[in-house]
């Protein structure tokens, strides 16, 4: 059984979006390194297009799925990198997260990017779990 210890250090800044600074995981694990997940549904298209209340429903979805067939859950993820076309959205994005990962959520990174593998992609999010 993993040991999955949120650390908050008193001299850095509480988050004010859904992420941990930083995660401890002790005892014996196994690691997933989930690529990168885009708003596609099982049938290959993106969902939500426009929209990143939808996609980010659907990639959080998607990374689910992916944690799930090994037996564990969104719980199990450590570290997410989130790459956005408009950080702007960050609280919309962050607003779905928290529905996902409602206490001691995964540490996490987002980055604005000019555009993902899809035109109409507009959130990618890769993970890594400890199971």
């Amino acid at each position: 059984m993993v040991g999955r210890f949120p650390i908050q250090p008193k001299t850095l800044a509480t988050p004010f979006g859904v992420w941990t600074p930083a995660i401890l995981c002790e005892g014996g694990s196994r690691m997933l390194f989930i690529s990168g997940m885009v708003a596609r549904g099982v049938d290959g298209k993106i969902v939500g297009h426009g929209d990143y209340g939808a996609q980010t429903r659907q990639v959080c979805e998607n990374l689910k799925a992916a944690v799930e067939a090994v037996g564990g859950t969104l719980a199990d993820i450590m570290q997410v990198t989130v790459f956005v076309c408009d950080i702007e959205k960050f609280s919309e994005i962050h607003a779905v997260r928290r529905t996902y990962f409602p206490s001691d959520p995964p540490a996490s990174t987002m980055v604005e990017v000019s555009r993902l593998v899809d035109k109409e992609a507009l959130i990618e999010i890769n993970a890594i779990a400890v199971l």
